[in-house]
C-alpha cells in the first residue's frame, strides 16, 4: 500500500474523486430538502421500477451515487470504499477500477430490476387483468354510470385508472453504492485471498476471502427471507456477481493473474 498522503497520492485519485462527489451529492440532497422540498432529488436519481413512469435508464448509474437522507447509508458506503477501494485502485489501475465500480453499480440495478419484477408479478398480471375490465367497461359505455372500486376508490375513467395503477409502480425505489462496493469487497477477496482482516465484533483476524463468503451468504439469507425489506439485497448480490463476471472476464483475456498486483 502506497503510505503517501490519501489527498496528495495520484495512485488513488478515482478512490478520492468518487469519496468527494459522494459526499457533495449527499450535502446537496440534504441541504436541497430544507431549503427547497419542491425538488425531489429522489423522483429523478433513484433507481426506479422499469414499468413505472419514473423510470429512466440513465437512473441505472445515477442511482448509485445518491444515498437516503440518513447519513449513515453514505458513511458507511464510503467508509467501506475508502478501505478497500484504495488498494484496489493501485492493483488495477485507474481506467479498470473506474470500469470495474461502474459495471459493478449498474449491475446491482440490473439485479434490483430483475428482482422487482419476481416479486411483483403476480401484482402485475393482476393489474393487466383490471385494466382489461376498466377497458371493456369504457368501450362499453358503463365505465361512468358503474361503480369500478379499486381499494375504495371509484375509477370513472381510464386515464384515472392508468394514474392510480402507475403511482403503484412508482412506489419501489433504490439509492446507493451498496452495490458498487460490495463489487469491491468481492475483488478484494479474490485478489488478497488469505490477507486477515480485523472486522467489528468479531475478536480475531478474518482472512478476506471467508469475509467475502460470509457477506454473501448472508445478503442472500436476508433477501430471501425478506428481513429489512428497507435493504435491496439482492443489488448487493448483484454487485458481486457482475464483478466476478467482469474479473473472470478480465482472466481470461489475459490481463489478469493471480498475483497480489494481478493485472499485467
Amino acid at each position: 500500500m502506497n503510505d503517501r498522503n490519501f489527498f496528495n497520492d495520484p495512485s488513488v485519485a478515482v478512490t478520492r474523486n468518487l469519496l468527494i462527489i459522494n459526499f457533495l451529492i449527499a450535502l446537496a440532497a440534504t441541504v436541497s430538502n430544507k431549503v427547497q422540498p419542491s425538488f425531489d432529488w429522489y423522483s429523478y436519481f433513484s433507481l426506479h421500477f422499469w414499468k413505472s413512469s419514473a423510470f429512466h435508464p440513465a437512473q441505472l448509474f445515477t442511482y448509485m451515487f445518491l444515498h437516503s437522507l440518513d447519513w449513515s447509508h453514505v458513511l458507511f458506503n464510503m467508509f467501506s470504499l475508502f478501505m478497500f477501494g484504495r488498494l484496489l485502485e493501485q492493483v488495477m489501475g485507474a481506467k479498470k477500477f473506474l470500469i470495474f465500480y461502474a459495471f459493478c453499480g449498474v449491475g446491482a440495478a440490473i439485479i434490483q430490476e430483475i428482482t422487482w419484477t419476481i416479486d411483483f408479478w403476480p401484482m402485475l398480471e393482476q393489474l393487466n387483468v383490471i385494466t382489461n375490465e376498466i377497458t371493456k367497461m369504457e368501450a362499453d359505455g358503463v365505465l361512468q354510470t358503474s361503480s369500478y372500486r379499486v381499494d375504495g376508490i371509484v375509477m370513472t375513467s381510464m386515464e384515472q385508472w392508468n394514474a392510480y395503477s402507475d403511482s403503484i409502480l412508482c412506489r419501489p425505489t433504490t439509492v446507493g453504492a451498496s452495490g458498487a462496493v460490495f463489487g469491491i469487497l468481492l475483488a478484494f477477496g479474490m485478489l488478497f485471498p488469505n490477507l486477515p482482516l480485523f472486522i467489528m465484533f468479531i475478536p480475531i483476524p478474518v482472512k478476506a476471502k471467508y469475509m467475502v463468503i460470509g457477506y454473501a451468504v448472508l445478503e442472500l439469507y436476508l433477501g430471501v427471507h425478506g428481513v429489512n425489506t428497507g435493504v435491496a439485497h439482492f443489488a448487493h448480490l448483484g454487485g458481486m456477481l457482475f464483478g466476478f463476471i467482469l474479473i473472470m472476464y478480465w482472466r481470461k483475456k489475459g490481463e489478469f493473474d493471480n498475483r497480489i498486483g494481478g493485472f499485467m
